[in-house]
């Protein structure tokens, strides 16, 4: 019987900590059998596998996990090598580095790589995604628009990605870039979605369950537009500031969580103590 507590998303905002204390790199590797399961670095989103690869590769070593691998499916031809698919049967957990979200899906969509990835996470593999890695996390992803800019209609692009958490859109680097003008535009333009903006060294920690809690040294804002009465969105006037009203938005931090069902924050310690 699955275990619906089980952590199967850590979708990171992107530039954790490798240096200090690598709280959410640590929180990572110790979700999985240090000793025996397959820790594999999925490298497809970077234009510089070789070197990225190495550099988490190294890094989950010196936090103990013995058996770590990099797929290097950097085109459609090796998503269809045999050892690949293969090592994404083995995997116990997935780490998808950072890079440019739609490589990620230009790059293995439809791919017997996909269908096999699809099939592990399915059966149980933890996927993590870092900075376009979180992005392409979501059934729907940003893939461009404005920073650090008031929210404009039309300046949003988005595509299909992995699919892996239903009805959200996620964007990273979030506080640090200055995205939230374009995460409203997103929610303005799907308001039955929530967007969730996640800040650098910092990852929601999603399970079966439907909820996430949240790790990490910065915040994530979950922005729910079901609330929303009216808003300007349309085709005509592009350039045109974007104007909404009565849209919802929580600010979390460490020691936070979020039901992803009820569309409701708790605290963690709150929600451990209501069930014992």
């Amino acid at each position: 019987m699955e275990d619906i507590d089980k952590e199967n998303l850590i979708i990171i905002g992107g530039a954790e900590d490798k240096k200090g204390n690598k709280e959410i790199l640590r929180y990572v590797s110790s979700i999985i059998d240090k000793n025996k399961d397959k820790l594999l670095i999925a490298t497809v989103a970077t234009e510089s596998p070789k070197e990225v690869g190495e550099s988490y590769n190294e890094l989950f070593i010196q936090l103990g996990v013995k058996n770590v691998e990099v797929l290097y499916a950097n085109s459609r031809k090796e998503a269809t090598y045999k050892n690949n698919i293969q090592k994404m049967k083995e995997a116990s957990l997935v780490f998808f580095t950072g890079g440019d979200q739609l490589r990620i899906t230009s790059v293995l969509g439809g791919t017997p790589l996909y269908e096999a990835m699809k099939a592990a996470y399915e059966g149980g593999c933890v996927f993590v995604g870092t900075s376009a890695g979180a992005s392409v996390m979501s059934r729907t992803m940003i893939i461009e628009g404005n920073d650090d800019e008031s929210p404009r209609k039309c300046t949003l692009k988005m595509a299909p990605g992995l699919g892996f958490i239903k009805d959200v859109i996620i964007d990273q680097h979030f506080a640090q870039r200055g995205r939230i003008g374009r995460l409203l535009v997103s929610i303005a333009e799907n308001p039955e979605v929530l967007g969730i903006g996640i800040d650098e060294d910092t990852a929601i920690v999603v399970n079966r369950n439907g909820t996430f809690k949240v790790i990490g040294s910065g915040a994530v804002y979950v922005i729910d537009g079901r609330s929303i009465t009216k808003s300007n969105v349309s085709e005509q006037f592009p350039e045109e500031l974007l104007s909404i009203f009565d849209v919802n938005m929580h600010v979390l931090k460490k020691g936070n969580g979020f039901n992803l069902n009820s569309k409701v924050p708790f605290e963690e310690d709150r929600l451990r103590n209501e069930d014992n």
